[in-house]
């Protein structure tokens, strides 16, 4: 992997990455945010959104510390049609400028999945060439980057902490300590826009042959790749590093 100048190497990242999380993991979403995009990482920061059932509440915040902070969206090509509309409606409301919108390499889809219906049989092919091969890309410039992600969203994320090393890069998780409750809450009282599938029993979003409608007392990702062992796309876990060291980048 090529490090862009005076980017430390992954042994530093994840020394730093636990140092913000001993002094700043426990602060309220908000200053986290503005801490990551003022200060700690000023100019090198960016978030990617699903634009799904909660992004709402971190692109709120977003918004409200720096409305041109990149923001990128990985088109699949996949997506259901009603995410797409919320993602433009959303944009507007908030008034963020920085939109990107990343699509897979045409060469690496007609190589792997010529005939769009590759998620039939390779659930994770799909996803390396669809996102986590997109998702490198967009965070390559980057020396950190926002998710949505929280702990109460799946057992695999438990544990999940505000500051994580990605190989040379660091991953924040302002809202990783809010529940439901939390993120209902703060929707409600900011008016945010909420993405049409939720009404239908959608409370994790992603491809629409991937997801379907969680049943009650479900965790909120019952409903991604349902009926196999599958929890993520990729795009959080090693892959992703492995997609950043690749020399094609």
């Amino acid at each position: 992997m090529v490090l862009m100048p005076g980017q430390p190497d992954a042994a530093e990242t994840k020394a730093e990455a636990a140092v913000l999380e001993a002094r700043y993991g426990g602060l309220e979403p908000a200053r986290i945010i503005e801490l990551a995009v003022g200060r700690l990482f000023a100019g090198e920061i960016g978030a990617v959104s699903s634009f799904g059932a909660d992004s709402a509440v971190l692109l709120h915040l977003i918004s409200r510390v720096d409305r041109s902070l990149p923001v990128a969206f990985l088109e699949t090509g996949k997506h259901f049609e009603e995410t797409i509309g919320y993602r433009d409606a959303l944009v507007s409301d908030l008034g963020l400028t920085g939109l990107r919108i990343v699509e897979p390499r045409a060469k690496s889809l007609s190589e792997s999945d010529p005939a769009g219906d590759l998620h039939k049989t390779d659930t994770d092919g799909c996803c390396a060439v669809r996102k986590v091969e997109p998702m490198a890309r967009t965070v390559e410039p980057w020396r950190a980057w926002f998710t949505g992600r929280k702990r109460f969203q799946s057992a695999t994320r438990a544990k999940l902490p505000v500051f994580e090393a990605v190989g040379s890069r660091v991953r924040i998780n302002p809202l990783a300590g809010w529940d439901a409750r939390d993120i209902q809450a703060y929707a409600t009282v900011h008016g945010l826009r909420e993405n049409p599938l939720v009404a239908y029993g959608y409370l994790s979003i992603g491809c629409f042959p991937c997801t379907q409608p969680v049943k009650p007392g479900d965790d909120p990702r019952a409903g991604r790749w349902s009926g196999s062992a599958k929890t993520e796309c990729g795009i959080h876990l090693g892959g992703l590093e492995q997609s950043l060291a690749s020399s094609s980048l």
